[in-house]
This record gives C-alpha cells, structure tokens and sequence, in this order.
C-alpha cells in the first residue's frame, strides 16, 4: 500500500482570487509537512472537480477528502457524500472523509492576526447558511472569542442567508455604545462574499474590516490536523 493521498475540497468561486488563494494555502500545507500528497479540487465555478481528482488516483492509494469549509453545512453534509456516492469505486481508491475546517481554535488565532490592529468591537461575519447549526456554530464562535479576549464585544454575523447582517451588527454595536467596531472576516477565500462584507460593514461605520483568512499558517494547521484526525479515525465515505 502507497502513502495516503488529502484531497481537499473547496466551494469554488468565479473570482480568480479565490482559486489562487487555495493553491497558496495547500502550498504552505506542503511546506509544513513534506512529502504530502495534497491536492486540490472544487465544488464549482472553477476546475479540477472532485470526480476528476478522484480519477487521477491510482487504485492502490488511501484517499482522505477534505471539505475545505469552515462550517459544516449541505455542501459538507450533502454535495460531498452525494459527489463521493456517484464516484464508481470498483478497483479505485479507497477514500475516507474527513472533518470541515471550522470549528478550530486555531482559526480564531488565524482571526487575530488577520485583525492586526487595535480593536473594542468585533463583528465575526461568516458566509451564512440555511443550515440553523451552521449558523449557531459561528454564534458559539463570537461567544468563545469573547470570554478568551475579554473585548467590549463580539457579534456573530452573516453575509447571505441569515441574519443579521454585517451592517446591522455593526450599526447594533455602535448604538450600544461601542467607540470603535471593527469587523473579522470568517470566509476562507476573496470573492464575492468577501467584498459585500467589507463594503457593507465600512458603510456602516466599521473602523476596518480584516481580509479574509487565506493562505495562513494557523489555516495549513488546521487542514493537516483534519487530515491526522481522518487518517485515525477512517471515517468511510458514505
């Protein structure tokens, strides 16, 4: 049997930005642990999919697929397995399925340092789902941050799909008395999302607004943590 292979799994965006993001974060993931076999595939709006990595494989190879997600919600819990249920598997890999990024203590570290100067108020925004527990993860996030930092406050917030929105968490925050709001950008890539959040928070008043988590060392750890934690537990794809 040959050395396993991590196939990492990304939404996906229109926006070149975004794919270039996720080749400089798997290749910081390969720095930090040499000779991984890592590579890339998308769920949408960019190439290679999923089904052409998978068929790149040789047969005798050990698969590890991993969403690279912050939240787990339908394209962890549907789109993957749907897409790992279609893949014909006579004489292929054997493939596994690993944990979402998020949640990890380390992408909060990630969300200090993207957040470099100082701070009172802090809106933790994520893309949002129609998921309610994705949605209540990040409100736990906002709640954890808070009670290690101590700050004025912490507010969960969602660009698309729930409420409330970036603009309102940071008009909220100011009326309650906050002297400076500034806003942390819980999205893995530069899109779309990326660029309604900023916009929307800066027109409300927010003092800055951190980019998103990117390529990051704090990121790469947690990718290669999710990859350890797989390989032990040999989670079978559905």
């Amino acid at each position: 049997m040959r050395s396993g292979v991590l196939v990492a799994v990304a939404h996906g965006s229109a926006d070149p930005r975004a794919s270039a993001t996720i080749a400089e974060l798997a290749a910081l993931a390969r720095e930090r642990k040499p000779g991984l076999d890592l590579r890339t595939a998308f769920l949408g709006h960019a190439p290679p999919s999923l089904p052409q990595v998978l068929g790149t494989i040789e047969a005798d190879r050990e698969v590890t697929v991993l969403p690279l997600l912050l939240t787990a919600a339908y394209h962890s819990k549907a789109d993957i397995p749907r897409i790992l249920a279609r893949t014909p598997r006579t004489q292929g890999p054997r493939v596994s399925y690993g944990a979402t990024l998020g949640p990890h203590p380390l992408l909060l570290d990630a969300l200090d340092r993207r957040l470099a100067e100082a701070r009172t108020a802090v809106v933790l925004t994520a893309a949002g789902s129609s998921d309610p527990e994705a949605n209540a993860t990040i409100a736990r996030m906002a709640a954890q941050w808070q009670a290690r930092t101590g700050w004025f406050a912490v507010r969960p917030a969602y660009a698309s799909a729930a409420e409330p929105s970036p603009a309102a968490a940071v008009a909220g925050l100011l009326r309650n008395g906050a002297p400076r709001v500034v806003v942390a950008t819980y999205l893995l890539a530069p899109g779309l999302f990326a660029d309604r959040i900023r916009h929307t928070a800066l027109s409300a008043g927010a003092a800055a607004v951190s980019p998103a988590l990117g390529a990051c060392a704090e990121v790469a750890d947690v990718m290669l943590d999710r990859f350890a934690q797989a390989g032990s537990t040999r989670r079978t794809a559905a």
